[in-house]
């Protein structure tokens, strides 16, 4: 039988959606099984003190002056850092420094801090990541199993795919048919909503959130918020050049992309514009 995993949270600047997403795991007993938590800003924790640990999980983005724990934050994570076997970035914050400051290993796309210690660090971004991305990382570190990481240092069993992967909506983006309200059942959130699934790694369509749903399967595009460019300007908003999307699907070339949606407006989708046009009716007669 393996020893528990000691493990010490630490709570940058951050608004907590990481640690309640965590405690959202539907098997979260398990992981407290395997977990000893020498310290965590909300729950089950001792006094703080600095001492060497496992995993150290750093939940919020960094910033200098920034008080904690007796400490600047900074420090606190300067020391933490060299005493534990491996560091966790959670949340999109920790990882690319969000709105609030600098990641661990990035300020958005630029190298950050501690870019050159990049081989203790694992990188989970998401606001917040989905409660099995964090269990998944826990319980391998806790087996002593190895994670494949991407480029990023993501975990690639998680990140390989994109956020269109699995989109119940897929067939009107293939066929080029749009919804332009927010909300609704039907039509593609791409070209007018500024969905961001197409360039956005992650299993959020594939693996649902408390295994219901997902942003598109509630008629809300995709934030990208597992991305370093997040949050982006103008959210809902899919920039265009003479009609043509600015940013092309990733893994597609822009010939091949205009190519395949050019044949798709010419031969038309009969049967999916009609199922679009009836919801929109039947939405706005509802409202009226």
């Amino acid at each position: 039988m393996h020893s528990k995993l000691n493990v010490i949270w630490i709570d940058a600047v951050t608004c907590y959606g990481c640690t309640h997403s965590f405690l959202n795991y539907k098997e979260i007993s398990s992981l407290f099984d395997k977990v000893n938590f020498l310290y965590h800003p909300l729950f089950l924790s001792d006094d703080f003190e600095i001492k060497n640990c496992n995993l150290l999980i750093v939940e919020g983005a960094l910033k200098n002056n920034y008080p904690r724990l007796g400490f600047s934050l900074n420090e606190l994570i300067s020391k933490l850092f060299f005493k534990a076997d491996k560091i966790l970035a959670l949340g999109t914050c920790a990882v690319y420094g969000g709105m609030f400051g600098e990641g661990i290993m990035y300020n958005k796309e630029l190298k950050g801090k501690y870019y050159k210690c990049k081989d203790k660090i694992i990188n989970l971004p998401g606001c917040p990541p989905h409660p099995d991305w964090i269990a998944y990382v826990i319980n391998m570190i806790s087996e002593n199993k190895a994670i494949a990481l991407d480029e990023f240092n993501r975990p690639q069993d998680i990140f390989a795919y994109t956020s269109h992967m699995g989109c119940i909506r897929n067939e009107y983006f293939e066929w080029k048919i749009d919804s332009e309200n927010f909300g609704t059942k039907e039509g593609c959130l791409f070209y007018y909503q500024g969905c961001q699934g197409p360039f956005t790694h992650s299993s959020c369509n594939k693996l649902l959130w408390n295994e219901v749903s997902s942003k598109p399967r509630a008629g809300t595009p995709c934030f990208g918020c597992t991305e370093p460019s997040f949050p982006k300007d103008e959210l809902f908003k899919t920039d265009t050049f003479m009609g043509i999307p600015a940013n092309i699907p990733l893994g597609v070339s822009k010939r091949a992309y205009l190519t395949l949606s050019g044949i798709a407006k010419s031969l038309n989708n009969e049967r999916l514009s009609v199922q679009l046009i009836e919801y929109e009716c039947g939405d706005k007669n509802e409202n009226k």
